[in-house]
């Protein structure tokens, strides 16, 4: 299985790399085709360094990294999710993965979604009937992807309406270090997984914490 990561050299995705690249082929994709040749060669000499299978990784642009790949993740900042999906294209018939959430910070964190309802639902309006959304990693801190030598002892509520994407998004989650994923129902609830995230970043400023993450027992 090929997954693609569009935004792969950001926060988020670099993590995202360096986590799934010993479990299944990766396509890193960024606007900054050499920035992601970058993020490649750093992630397969991490692989080396710790003794992890060997990776399968390149960099390549977006629009390589969906073109290429089975599944791909949009592991961009809500605010660049519009401008981004406007210039890619060849997402007929393929499983997308949006971790997005739409939040300002104000006073406080807030859950700011679009017309639609939640990102994930303006993901599923701008892309062919054919592409299925699923949406899952939404509250998954930057800073534990990043950091390896962490388990990643989460729940992943994940979202979506068409049953073999879910579950292969799902086995891909269970995948990865010690998460578990959880069927959240239908993408018309993602606003409620979504708004998670502004929730935790609250919890965590008012209380001194630092990447708070969720756990259903």
């Amino acid at each position: 299985m090929k997954i693609g990561i569009v935004g792969g050299t950001g926060d988020i995705g670099e993590g995202m790399v360096m986590r799934l690249s010993p479990l299944y082929d990766v396509i890193i994709g960024s606007r900054d085709t050499e920035k992601a040749k970058s993020v490649c060669n750093c992630t397969l000499d991490v692989c080396e360094k710790r003794g992890d299978k060997p990776c399968t990784v390149v960099g390549a642009s977006n629009q390589d990294a969906v073109t290429c790949a089975d599944i791909v993740i949009l592991a961009i900042p809500f605010k660049h999710l519009v401008s981004t999906l406007e210039t890619l294209e060849c997402f007929e018939n393929k499983i997308v993965i949006s971790p997005v959430n739409p939040m300002e910070k104000r006073n406080s964190f807030e859950f700011v979604p679009p017309s639609e309802g939640s990102a994930a639902l303006l993901v599923q309006k701008m892309l062919p009937k054919s592409t299925r959304v699923c949406s899952a990693f939404n509250t998954i801190a930057a800073n534990k992807w990043r950091a390896l030598d962490e388990e990643l002892a989460y729940s992943v509520p994940v979202c979506g309406d068409d049953a073999d994407a879910k579950r292969q998004v799902m086995d891909i989650v269970n995948h990865i270090s010690k998460l578990q994923a959880f069927d959240a129902g239908p993408l018309a609830v993602s606003s409620m997984v979504e708004a998670l995230t502004p929730l935790l970043l609250n919890i965590a400023r008012y209380n001194k914490m630092r990447d708070v993450g969720i756990q259903f027992c």
